[in-house]
């Protein structure tokens, strides 16, 4: 039976780019705090990954419109101990940089260890074993000149900047106070480039809510003193002008020239839906950037961000789709994460179908057994084969934070739809069902998810629908977004297609 597409049948459909314009977001779905680097014709681009293994996606573009998941950062538990992490706690807004033929991405494991950076000389990895570093805060970021490597990050709610020595982590310098930005609160993300004889220091303030913005100060020494931009916020659509956009909290951006000498800026921003809500995370969006020598930078010609972008962009070039979910694989592709460091035991190929071994609930947040994808279209659907063993619940989850998912499951001989909302866990609907193999469907549009199941992959019958925005950030809080996924609980459950 032909299938709908589903998450496990999934195709990333790039938007085409015209010479006149593009629409945000370019990555689509959970993939906040963007940090962008360019090496010849090749863009690299990674994400913020907080509770998920593996942890921090590197994309690659040539025209920056256009982008293919080649691999994660961080693969191995050595890199990335996520005891305990949640929504709230992980891998923070990495950096990724390029020097004398190595990749750098530096980062903050909150909870587990601090800032730390890796190496690599592809970006789809391998990359190393952490290298810890002294300077504390979040958000590092990486500069390089004559020789010489500078950290900053913002401990002390500042950006503050110090000499490192890369390949052991010690700290070369005093780390010296740079500035505290223009007033937001939460002066993080910090960037440091190099124009026209100037230090520019490009930071994110406001929080990561609808107020958060970008503002940058410059220097003609690195250490400061660093001057305001008077025209600060250089980004933001908490104003008159972007106050009825779809697209809201633009903030934490980093900048990049490309081949033909423009500038553009990548940064994270989310879309509502239904008003004032949003439930797929913060996603990475792009500007177009003026920058004439020896003035401030220019975002977009000063305007609000928009879904629809007029700018003209680089040469095309699409990427090859995602392949799509194959149970007769031996492994999973990038794109699919787990909650925590995943118990590979729990998880195994097993002819034509995939065998998971229950590890706890969802909401336990104690490294359950899920495989999952980061939700990144607003309609769609997901569909897959179930057969718990015994007495195991297995099925699929519109996964939020472990305070908030819906779960459409099998267990004991029934199908039912769970609702859990902080502390309001309860069954929306059970219904008995007489097969060893049920079909799950969930369908989604920007208002609610809609849950149905077959026992012949042909009638549906449904349990059910549930709002999307009670996932959304607004409601269950946390800086991820929607992940659907398989999972496991209390025993052995098969999936198939």
């Amino acid at each position: 039976m032909k299938k709908i597409l589903s998450l496990f049948f999934f195709i990333i459909i790039s938007e085409s780019s015209f010479s006149q314009g593009y629409r945000n977001p370019i990555i689509p779905g959970y993939h906040p705090d963007p940090s962008v680097c360019r090496v010849g014709d090749d863009f690299y681009l990674v994400n913020s990954s907080f509770q998920y293994f593996p942890g921090v996606p590197v994309f690659h573009s040539n025209d920056l419109i256009n982008w293919e998941q080649i691999g994660n950062v961080l693969t191995r538990d050595s890199q990335l101990p996520l005891k305990g992490a949640s929504s709230w706690l992980g891998i923070y807004a990495p950096t990724i940089r390029y020097n004398n033929g190595t990749y750098y991405m530096i980062t903050t494991n909150v909870g587990n260890g601090g800032n730390f950076l890796v190496t690599a000389t592809n970006p789809a990895g391998p990359w190393s074993e952490p290298v810890w570093l002294s300077q504390q805060g979040i958000d590092p970021s990486l500069y390089f000149e004559n020789g010489k490597v500078y950290m900053c990050s913002n401990p002390g709610d500042a950006v503050w900047l110090s000499e490192i020595d890369a390949k052991t982590g010690k700290q070369l310098s005093k780390s010296r106070m740079l500035w505290q930005g223009d007033g937001g609160r939460y002066p993080e993300g910090p960037h440091i480039y190099k124009k026209d004889g100037y230090y520019y220091l490009l930071i994110s303030e406001g929080g990561t809510e609808l107020a958060h913005h970008l503002t940058i100060a410059r220097s003609r020494d690195i250490y400061g003193p660093y001057e305001s931009n008077p025209a600060n916020p250089i980004l933001t659509n908490c104003s008159r002008k972007g106050q009825n956009m779809q697209i809201q909290g633009t903030g934490h951006g980093d900048f990049v020239q490309s081949m033909d000498g423009r500038w553009w800026l990548v940064f994270l921003a989310y879309r509502n839906f239904g008003g004032s809500y949003h439930h797929l995370g913060r996603e990475t969006c792009l500007a177009p950037v003026e920058w004439k020598t020896g003035e401030w930078p220019v975002i977009n010609g000063g305007n609000p961000i928009d879904t629809l972008m007029n700018a003209v962009t680089l040469k095309e070039h699409k990427m090859p789709h995602a392949l799509p979910f194959d149970f007769n694989r031996s492994d999973l592709g990038p794109e699919y994460i787990h909650i925590q460091n995943p118990i590979s035991g729990n998880y195994a190929f097993n002819g034509n179908k995939l065998v998971f071994k229950g590890h706890g609930s969802l909401s336990e947040n104690n490294q359950p057994t899920f495989v999952g994808k980061r939700q990144e279209q607003v309609c769609g659907s997901v569909e897959f084969r179930v057969h718990p063993k015994g007495n195991a619940e297995g099925g699929l989850s519109v996964y939020q934070i472990n305070d908030g998912h819906y779960d459409l499951f099998v267990k004991d001989g029934h199908v039912s739809l769970r609702c859990k909302l902080k502390n309001i866990d309860y069954i929306v609907k059970s219904d008995k069902i007489w097969s060893e193999w049920m079909n799950l469907r969930i369908s989604y549009n920007d208002k609610m998810y809609k849950f149905e199941y077959s026992d012949d992959g042909t009638s549906y019958k449904s349990l059910g629908e549930l709002n999307c925005s009670l996932l959304s950030s607004e409601v269950t809080g946390g800086f991820t977004g929607v992940v659907i996924g398989m999972y496991a609980d209390g025993g052995n459950v098969d999936f198939a297609e």
